[in-house]
Parts: structure tokens; sequence; C-alpha cells
């Protein structure tokens, strides 16, 4: 029966995986994950007590992957520069893994206080892994520089889920900005 359940519950968030990369916050409904994964709509809320606790669970079980796959980045450069080349090219190359494009298509907005929470301590923890490259930079104040860098990082990925420009320039010109600044 666990075993059953279990099972149900990773249905169910592989269909609110692919609901949110397909059509954003609008997919993801319960009506919506009733029909990906055959179950009647009541069973989905014996599972999640609304679209929020869906995505919080995401949250909890896609980032530390996501997050693992950037450390292990960085953990093969030998330089701190080439740290940071990681951080931000692994980063910008998982824009378009479903896992991560699931977790951006709801803003905080949307989410209880407690998931909003939960996602800054997660995001806070990606931060806190390039900081020390940072310092190794010369950095006087490497927290600082890496909040601000998480956050050219993030306009990049706003820039590629667009698809104004090709994620190739986007890549490259959030790199200058992290190893080169604004000078160009």
């Amino acid at each position: 029966m666990a075993e059953h359940r279990s099972m149900q519950r990773a249905a169910l968030l592989d269909a609110a995986r692919s609901l949110l990369s397909e059509g954003g916050t609008e997919a993801l409904t319960f009506p919506a994950l009733a029909e990906r994964t055959g179950l009647a709509r009541s069973s989905v809320y014996e599972y999640f007590r609304s679209r929020a606790a869906v995505v919080e669970e995401l949250c909890e079980v896609d980032f530390p992957v996501w997050a693992a796959e950037v450390a292990a980045a960085m953990e093969r450069a030998v330089s701190a520069e080439g740290k940071v080349e990681a951080y931000v090219r692994q980063q910008l190359a998982l824009v378009g893994d479903r896992r991560h494009r699931a977790v951006v298509a709801i803003s905080a907005s949307e989410l209880d206080t407690g998931a909003r929470e939960k996602i800054r301590a997660a995001h806070g923890g990606l931060v806190a892994m390039i900081v020390e490259a940072l310092g190794e930079m010369g950095h006087e104040q490497p927290r600082l520089a890496a909040m601000l860098l998480q956050g050219v990082v993030d306009a990049a990925v706003r820039r590629i889920e667009l698809g104004a420009e090709e994620p190739a320039a986007v890549t490259e010109a959030a790199l200058g900005m992290a190893l080169r600044g604004v000078k160009g």
C-alpha cells in the first residue's frame, strides 16, 4: 500500500512538472492532474491540499537535484573563476530542464508563506555555494557579490525563457557580467 501511494505521488509530481512546463500556472489544476494520472479528482486531494502544496513538494524534490548538478559542475573547476563560470553555465544549462521550468513557472506571490520560505532557503543554499570562490577572487563582500551574481543568473534565466535571444548568447553575456562586470 505504501509503495502504491508513493508511486501515485510520484506520478502526480511528474504530471505537475509537465503541466507547468507546458502551460504555466494556469495549466496546473487538480482536474488536469487527475486526467494526466488517471486518478479521480477527489483522489488528488488525498495527496495534496492545494496547488501551492504541489509546487512546494516539487521544490523539495527537484531543487536539491538541480543544486547538486550545479555543485558537481563547480567541483570540476580548478580555479575560482572556473567555479563562477560553472555556477553560471550550469544554472543556465538547466533552464530547459522541465524540473527547473516547473519550479520557475509559479511566481512566489502565488505560494503560501511556508512554500515561499522553503524556496528562499533553497536559493540561499545555492548562493552560498559561490561565496567562497568569490572571496578567493578578492571580493571584499563575497556574500553580497554572490547575491548580485545570482541576480544576473536569474535575469538570464528569464531572458532565456522569453526566447528573445539565443540561450548561448544570453549565457555568454551573463558570464561576461559575472567575470568582467559591465566593462564589456
